[in-house]
């Protein structure tokens, strides 16, 4: 008959300092030389006992317990759903401290990765508004919420349904949100409005495990900074009744509403993009507004969610590429083109090339929207599109603006950048450490002469990065 092994009691260590912030909001400590990753509430100068989690050859993986004393660098938390719900993970940090910390994780990706000359820095650029600075938050309708501590074993649970986002490392459960300090009012209204009505009228929410029943599944609620207000819900297994209910009392109660919007959404995941959005009342879009310059909105397109932080991001592109009006301007990975419009008036010509054809649309409309004749883009896999032949038909550029995603730009990208050798890049990143490793590939025919981090994600580890490049004499 074999014995059960006796769970071992995990590993504590004691009173260890916090060192650094890690990637992921995750903090580093040290004990002997090793390194331990740490997960949990914990701030660069807090000591606390490490409970291991992981034991790895070259590092550990710990939970911090007991925290005290606590670091220099805290400050009081806002929100009552702190340290469940995944947002906002550094809201337990000074938004001194916090933008302290992103430039020095630009500094250290820079160094550590790139391995190139670096000029002097400029200081981070921290944003004017550290909460409700979102334009955009969605929303997730479950019928099987998370559970506190305190509700674990009870009986009487009451309602199970949430309205909420996911919890980290659980896509079926969903953490009811009262209040979010990410998205400016009427969003906390209306969210809590729809989540109260639903309740009082009996309309079921969605259930995420099996997927094959609910009517309610996604909330996306979005903004402006000239206050307009477009909201869509996605249904699944709903009667008509009661869309025409949930859509009728937003239409109602929200007049600030100026473009509602639904979608049936039966598929596996939640993505629309390629549904059908039946606008139910107002405009089928908003419209952002940038110096002179309009930006059409829709249900499924992509814009900066940080709106008043993105137009200084967009200036400072602008003034680093010192355009003089005769230059032919590359914008790789434009997305919906919003930095190349920003810099059409500026150039002689401006290409824009992007993976998403739907971006490449909006885009295109905003081009027109906008009478911008001198912009024109492209979609298509990157690396297949900017070929010789494509540089041969629209004209070799003097300048390239690169905003690729966090994975950074194809080795095909960097080499072809490399073979045209424009005299300028000015690269925008969302991620350091891939842009370091891009910045090393591109050393051998360019010299980085700007290093500029801004701060788009107040109370998140997220940070973004401009870099001129010069072409070496």
């Amino acid at each position: 008959m074999s014995q059960k092994k006796e769970k071992k009691a995990p590993v504590v260590l004691e009173q260890i300092a916090i060192l650094d912030f890690a990637a992921e909001a995750k903090c580093i400590a040290k004990v002997n030389e090793e390194v331990i990753f740490v997960q949990g509430a914990v701030a660069p100068g807090d000591i606390a006992d490490l409970r291991i989690l992981k034991s790895k050859k070259s590092f550990k993986q710990a939970q911090a317990i007991n925290i005290q004393p606590l670091s220099k660098h805290r400050t009081d938390v806002a929100c009552s759903h702190f340290g469940i719900c995944g947002g906002c993970k550094w809201q337990h940090v000074s938004y001194e401290a916090q933008t302290a910390f992103k430039a020095q994780q630009v500094k250290d990706n820079l160094i550590r990765i790139a391995k190139v000359k670096l000029p002097d820095f400029q200081p981070i650029l921290g944003s004017e508004e550290t909460y409700y600075y979102r334009n955009k938050l969605e929303f997730t309708f479950s019928c099987a919420r998370w559970l506190t501590e305190d509700e674990i074993g009870k009986e009487d649970l009451g309602s199970m349904n949430a309205l909420g986002f996911h919890v980290p490392g659980r896509f079926d459960k969903i953490l009811p949100v009262d209040h979010c300090y990410l998205q400016p009012d009427p969003s906390n209204a209306i969210r809590n409005g729809v989540r109260d009505f639903a309740e009082a009228n009996g309309i079921s929410y969605y259930e995420l495990k099996n997927q094959k029943e609910g009517a309610l599944r996604n909330l996306i609620i979005r903004n402006t900074v000239t206050n307009e207000w477009m909201v869509t819900v996605q249904f699944a297994y709903a009667a008509e009744e009661e869309i025409k209910l949930v859509m009728e009392y937003l239409k109602s109660t929200f007049p600030m509403i100026t473009s509602l919007n639904y979608v049936i959404n039966q598929k596996g995941n939640d993505t629309f993009h390629d549904l059908d959005v039946v606008c139910y009342h107002g405009k089928p879009f908003m419209v952002e507004i940038m110096e002179d310059l309009k930006f059409q909105i829709g249900p499924k397109s992509f814009f900066q969610t940080n709106a008043k932080q993105a137009l200084k991001l967009y200036q400072l592109v602008r003034e680093y590429a010192d355009l003089q009006g005769n230059e032919v301007v590359y914008d790789l990975y434009t997305g919906t083109g919003t930095i190349g419009l920003f810099l059409a008036k500026h150039a002689s010509k401006v290409v824009g090339l992007e993976y998403v054809e739907m971006a490449v649309e909006d885009a295109r409309i905003n081009a027109e929207l906008n009478g911008i004749k001198n912009a024109t883009f492209f979609a298509g896999d990157m690396k297949k599109v900017l070929t010789e032949e494509f540089i041969a038909i629209h004209g070799a550029p003097d300048v390239i603006i690169t905003d690729p995603p966090r994975a950074g730009m194809d080795l095909d990208v960097v080499n072809q950048i490399l073979a045209v050798k424009p005299k300028k890049i000015v690269y925008v990143s969302c991620n350091p450490a891939t842009q370091a490793r891009d910045l090393a590939l591109l050393d051998v025919s360019y010299e980085v002469d700007v290093v500029h981090p801004v701060d788009m994600f107040p109370q998140t580890h997220h940070v973004e990065n401009i870099v001129r490049l010069k072409l070496r004499a």
